[in-house]
């Protein structure tokens, strides 16, 4: 599929109901996203009611970016965002690139297997709400556009431009009243244009021919923006994105050459748009000599247009989310590759005098670790000079390459490369290159962007290294000082798990321990100490060992003990914590609470009731004075074959969940699953409890069972 030629026999059907699309949801406009079969890359493949050129900072959408289409294809369902605020709100970071008034619509394409996504667009005039019936459409308008592809392997293609699909029209023949309206406008001094769907010029008067320097012949059939070059710029892009997708008419005033300035107006229609300009109030009249005509900068993309100014925004606020090296790496393999049309990306840090590569993508393993490692000085690469230097460099073929480095190109297949310097306050962080399959020019436009992008993610990577280096330390002394193994205890099976919070740093206070006291009792202990770092995995240790000195006392008494240990300390930080006394011969329990949530007893097969246990709780650990704190002692029986689950906050805490009713979800649960191998009920009451990525606080689960 491609802009130019007449369209195959796929892609008619593809634009007929992309066009029946529009018609039949009374969108404005409507577009298909395919996904690429071997990246995680959405590319807009046609677009109709509206010019491809208007939506080209979203040619190119990650599936992992977090927005609305992304979304809709990730997660398979219809996504609606009504109004601007809608898309701040569920969206900011798309809302960044996206500040205009309008409504959209997302619908997944999955049919023989997951295609990508129809895309619409409402005028902000809609509704916030889709209605039954235009929601209906929309999802039979994606059905459509399925079947299309998964019928016609023609309509699959995707092109390095989107197609430019016509919108049909059942009307009568505009050229009926034609004659009339060019008379009309031909007496007007003031300039008129129209300008259809795709956005080419299909009208021009002697006035508007007249004021821009060109010949209506040259301006019939093409676009404003390539034949008048001093329309192609970021003024103008703007103001014309702003009127496309807002259907709203927009007035401003611009400077043409020689330092002319001209009032514009716009204003768009379901059929086009309408274009007036004349001589600014503040200028001489219309009667003035026409203006001289600029020549157009090579192929007029010198300059930073304004598409590429939102999606640096939106790059921008996508790498303000990123927490990890990995993080960063990914947003710039997801949404800066395609977003520049690369193919390949290397970053590298310096370590020790060496680079060290950190990320890559496009690159066959191989060849990474051939450079892996390499002198800060090497002339194998430019790396290691942008590096010294901090500045960037750019080789648009393979004999640029040469000259400057004639043993680079051996290194990979590439043909043209970007080397960005990653500086933060003058220390080289590192550099990040982007590569081509390709011989690619890299216009002036071009180099100020990826330059501006590259301070973007040395700041993203600054910070992300010193996260991974709080990270590796912290989870290192919480590793050491967790029980590598449990002891065996005869008659008593058990099974423990420990996973850290989705987000923020992996380390926290959450702890377990089994202490075999002789061959018939045990000491089983389960605690949480306040916060998320390096201070609280310390402590964390104190406590296991206050509570390791002290077990086989009575442990209304070890706790006692551990508070005059935590009060010594004088730390700021508070501690949960749950003991218990495992009496195998007696079948018996004796346990004291800190504040701890209660365990859960089931009970042996044949009796599976999972229910908590009623306990007294004690004061927190460290908050009162030893004198003051006293941890009432509870006893229990433990029939052969009964389970304990003693488990830590987060496994059962969540935003908008009562507590009661999720520790009545979790007795449910392993009512369902206890007969199973103690690894297994583990594992699922993870899963069951603790959904990838959305759990918020650390979770210390142990399971323990009398045999």
């Amino acid at each position: 599929m491609s802009d130019d030629g007449p369209a195959t026999g796929g892609e008619a059907s593809l634009e007929r109901t992309l066009s029946a699309a529009v018609q039949r949801t009374g969108a404005l406009a409507a577009g298909v996203y395919l996904l690429a079969p071997h990246e995680p890359v959405l590319h807009l493949a046609a677009v109709c009611g509206m010019p491809a050129r208007a939506v080209a900072p979203w040619w190119r959408v990650a599936v992992s970016a977090a927005g609305p289409l992304s979304e809709a294809v990730r997660e398979d369902h219809l996504v609606w965002v009504g109004r601007q605020e809608d898309m701040a709100r569920l969206y900011p970071n798309a809302a960044a690139g996206l500040p205009y008034q309008f409504a959209l619509a997302f619908a997944p394409l999955r049919g023989a297997r997951r295609w990508g996504a129809l895309a619409l667009v409402w005028p902000k005039s809609h509704p916030p709400s889709l209605t039954r019936r235009e929601r209906g459409a929309v999802l039979a308008s994606a059905s459509g556009v399925t079947r299309i592809l998964d019928e016609e392997p023609g309509s699959r293609g995707i092109p390095d431009e989107p197609r430019a699909v016509p919108l049909l029209h059942t009307g009568p023949d505009p050229a009926q009243t034609g004659m009339a309206a060019d008379d009309l406008l031909s007496r007007l001094p003031v300039g008129a244009l129209g300008i259809d769907l795709q956005g080419r010029v299909t009208y021009v008067n002697d006035a508007a021919a007249r004021l821009l320097g060109r010949s209506a012949d040259s301006l019939l059939g093409t676009l404003p923006w390539q034949s008048v070059p001093w329309l192609d710029s970021p003024v103008h892009e703007d103001r014309y994105r702003t009127a496309v997708l807002s259907r709203e008419p927009v007035a401003y005033t611009a400077t043409g050459p020689p330092d002319r300035r001209y009032d514009i107006w716009l204003y768009p229609g379901d059929s086009g748009m309408s274009a007036f300009i004349s001589p600014s109030a503040r200028e001489s009249s219309a009667d003035a000599p026409p203006p001289r005509v600029a020549a157009a900068p090579e192929g007029s993309a010198d300059t930073v247009g304004a598409g590429r100014i939102h999606q640096l925004m939106h790059l921008s606020a996508a790498l303000s989310q990123t927490v990890t090296v990995s993080d960063v790496i990914g947003t710039v393999a997801d949404q800066i590759l395609p977003a520049f049309g690369a193919q390949g990306m290397v970053v590298s840090a310096a370590d020790a005098g060496r680079l060290r590569i950190i990320g890559h993508r496009g690159y066959d393993p191989r060849t990474v670790a051939r450079l892996d490692g390499l002198p800060i000085d090497t002339a194998v690469a430019p790396v290691g000079h942008v590096l010294r230097s901090g500045v960037p460099a750019f080789y648009a073929d393979r004999a640029e390459m040469v000259r400057a480095h004639p043993r680079a190109p051996l290194v990979s297949d590439k043909k043209a490369w970007a080397f960005l310097p990653l500086v933060v306050a003058e220390r080289r962080v590192g550099c990040c290159i982007l590569s081509y399959d390709d011989e690619h020019p890299f216009s002036a436009g071009d180099r100020a962007v990826l330059v501006s992008l590259a301070g973007l993610i040395a700041q993203s990577m600054d910070r992300a290294l010193l996260y991974d280096a709080k990270h590796d330390l912290a989870h290192g002394l919480q590793q050491a000082l967790l029980p590598g193994t449990l002891p065996r205890v005869p008659r008593l099976a058990v099974a423990a798990r420990y996973l850290p919070a989705a987000h923020g740093i992996d380390v926290g206070g959450d702890f377990y321990d089994l202490i075999r006291l002789d061959d018939t009792a045990a000491a089983a202990v389960i605690g949480d100490v306040q916060g998320h770092n390096i201070n609280a995995a310390a402590l964390m240790g104190q406590v296991r060992t206050a509570v390791h000195a002290t077990a086989g006392s009575r442990p209304g008494d070890v706790l006692a003990r551990t508070n005059r240990v935590l009060m010594d300390l004088e730390t700021d930080l508070f501690v949960s914590c749950l003991y218990l006394h495992i009496d195998l011969a007696e079948r018996s329990l004796r346990l004291a609470s800190a504040g701890h949530l209660p365990p859960l007893l089931r009970g042996p097969a044949g009796v599976p009731r999972t229910a908590p246990l009623a306990v007294d709780p004690g004061p927190l650990l460290g908050i009162r004075p030893c004198a003051e704190a006293d941890y009432p002692v509870t006893t229990a029986d433990l029939p052969p074959g009964s389970l304990l689950a003693l488990y830590t906050d987060g496994l059962v805490e969540s935003p908008g969940t009562d507590i009661t009713d999720a520790l009545a979800d979790l007795a449910h649960h392993l009512d369902r699953v206890g007969d199973r191998s103690l690894d297994a009920v583990a594992d699922t009451v993870l899963r069951h409890a603790a959904p990838p990525h959305r759990h918020t606080d650390d979770i210390a689960l142990f399971l323990l069972r009398s045999r």
